[in-house]
Protein backbone atom coordinates (compact mmCIF):
# COMPACT_ATOMS: atom_id res chain seq x y z
CA UNK A 1 0.00 0.00 0.00
CA UNK A 2 1.18 3.45 -0.85
CA UNK A 3 1.52 6.33 1.56
CA UNK A 4 -1.19 8.13 -0.93
CA UNK A 5 -3.50 5.20 -0.26
CA UNK A 6 -2.92 5.13 3.57
CA UNK A 7 -3.47 9.52 3.96
CA UNK A 8 -6.65 8.68 2.19
CA UNK A 9 -7.80 5.75 3.69
CA UNK A 10 -7.21 7.83 6.96
CA UNK A 11 -8.87 10.75 5.26
CA UNK A 12 -11.98 8.77 4.54
CA UNK A 13 -11.98 7.18 7.82
CA UNK A 14 -12.20 10.55 9.84
CA UNK A 15 -14.18 12.34 7.22
CA UNK A 16 -11.67 15.23 5.85
CA UNK A 17 -10.67 16.06 2.61
CA UNK A 18 -7.62 16.59 1.83
CA UNK A 19 -7.83 20.24 1.27
CA UNK A 20 -8.51 20.55 5.16
CA UNK A 21 -5.66 18.71 5.88
CA UNK A 22 -3.85 21.13 3.64
CA UNK A 23 -5.17 23.69 6.07
CA UNK A 24 -4.10 21.81 9.42
CA UNK A 25 -1.03 21.13 8.37
CA UNK A 26 -0.07 24.99 6.68
CA UNK A 27 0.68 24.35 3.62
CA UNK A 28 -1.64 24.27 -0.07
CA UNK A 29 -3.71 21.21 -0.88
CA UNK A 30 -1.99 21.74 -4.14
CA UNK A 31 0.87 21.34 -2.56
CA UNK A 32 -0.26 18.12 -0.26
CA UNK A 33 -1.78 16.50 -3.50
CA UNK A 34 1.46 16.37 -4.88
CA UNK A 35 3.45 15.06 -2.18
CA UNK A 36 1.03 12.83 -1.71
CA UNK A 37 1.52 11.32 -5.34
CA UNK A 38 5.37 11.49 -4.82
CA UNK A 39 4.96 9.76 -1.66
CA UNK A 40 7.49 12.40 -0.37
CA UNK A 41 6.94 12.71 3.46
CA UNK A 42 9.50 12.73 6.10
CA UNK A 43 8.70 11.19 9.23
CA UNK A 44 7.99 14.57 11.06
CA UNK A 45 5.91 15.62 8.49
CA UNK A 46 4.04 11.89 9.00
CA UNK A 47 3.66 12.87 12.50
CA UNK A 48 2.15 16.09 11.85
CA UNK A 49 -0.57 14.87 9.72
CA UNK A 50 -1.18 11.93 12.08
CA UNK A 51 -1.66 14.67 14.69
CA UNK A 52 -3.87 16.98 12.51
CA UNK A 53 -6.13 13.53 12.19
CA UNK A 54 -6.24 12.74 15.75
CA UNK A 55 -4.11 9.49 15.50
CA UNK A 56 -0.43 8.18 15.69
CA UNK A 57 2.35 7.71 12.83
CA UNK A 58 4.18 4.84 13.32
CA UNK A 59 7.10 3.40 11.24
CA UNK A 60 10.01 1.24 12.05
CA UNK A 61 10.39 -2.64 12.22
CA UNK A 62 9.97 -4.85 14.87
CA UNK A 63 11.32 -8.51 15.19
CA UNK A 64 10.54 -11.69 16.36
CA UNK A 65 12.31 -11.12 19.95
CA UNK A 66 10.29 -7.56 20.52
CA UNK A 67 13.36 -5.22 19.19
CA UNK A 68 12.03 -2.47 17.63
CA UNK A 69 14.27 -0.19 15.07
Amino acid sequence: MTMEQKISMALAYKGMSQAALAREIGTSPANLNQRMKRGSFTVEEMEKIAKALGAKYFFGFEFEDGTKV
